[in-house]
């Protein structure tokens, strides 16, 4: 993939994913509305996913698109639909103008937020269960992904990313974390994986206190994860106490976004 497009590229993941998908031959196109300085093997574009002129442009001469422009969590209505489901329907219709062949899409856990602990682990392709108009624009932008396959032949991965931060928060985090390591392996074998179709995959570590979502799309894509939060589990512990099997908060997927209010 010698040119490869990241929308969101100053946030929190587009800024892990950077040096972690820096290849000799690879030239990453850095797009976002917050400015950018590019490095070496880099470009920046200063451009908003809400404005499909700017995405064709950005698209030109692309091999692949990393989409991870969007709110990050929950907004009013007209701010989702806006950024997070207009933006990515521009997103889509620009690759798919300027011929680029692949379309990573960083979905999200709270597509399926709601389904309970007993139903755990939560396997690859699970029905839609949006926890809030944020996981709505989740499962919309899962459907893009769909279509743009099953109509236009693009290759599209939808990668649910659970908790990816630095280290785990939480102590719900202790089972949901995605290290910047794995992320930037996970992302890398959705760039190299050959002809993967239409994908959907959940993006969380090797963590000893997981097994709440499959990984096995995720492997057959030749996704290896390495890295486990029990690394800092007794530092969050500490901070936060022992997990409570009766918290509302681990009762399902979702976390915290399956709250009221």
């Amino acid at each position: 993939m010698p040119i490869v497009l990241i929308t969101g590229a100053a946030g929190q993941i587009g800024s892990m994913l950077r040096s972690r998908l820096a290849r000799p031959g690879r030239t990453l196109r850095l797009l976002d509305t917050a400015p950018l300085t590019a490095g070496p093997g880099e470009e920046a574009v200063r451009a908003s996913v809400t404005s499909l002129d700017a995405m064709a442009a950005a698209c030109q001469g692309a091999d692949a698109v990393v989409h991870l422009a969007g709110i990050p969590g929950e907004a009013p209505w007209s701010q989702i639909r806006e950024v997070n489901i207009d933006g990515t329907y521009a997103v889509f219709e620009a690759a798919r103008q300027a011929g680029v062949g692949r379309v990573i899409y960083a979905s999200s856990n709270h597509a399926v937020g709601f389904i309970p602990r007993d139903e755990f682990p939560v396997p690859d392709y699970a029905f839609p269960a949006p926890d809030t108009f944020y996981g709505v624009s989740k499962v919309a932008g899962e459907a893009l992904a769909a279509l743009y396959h099953y109509r236009h032949g693009l290759d599209t991965i939808c990668v649910r990313i659970l908790t990816c931060a630095e280290r785990p928060p939480t102590v719900r985090a202790l089972s949901t974390w995605l290290s910047p390591d794995d992320a930037g392996r996970l992302f890398e074998a959705c760039l190299s994986a050959p002809r993967p179709g239409f994908r959907v995959v959940f993006g969380v570590s090797a963590n000893t206190r997981g097994g709440w979502v499959a990984l096995d799309e995720a492997r057959a894509l030749g996704y290896q994860p390495r890295d486990d939060a029990e690394a800092y589990a007794a530092e969050v512990i500490a901070a936060h106490g022992e997990p409570d099997p009766a918290d509302p908060v681990l009762a399902y997927l979702g976390g915290e976004f399956t709250q009221a209010g």
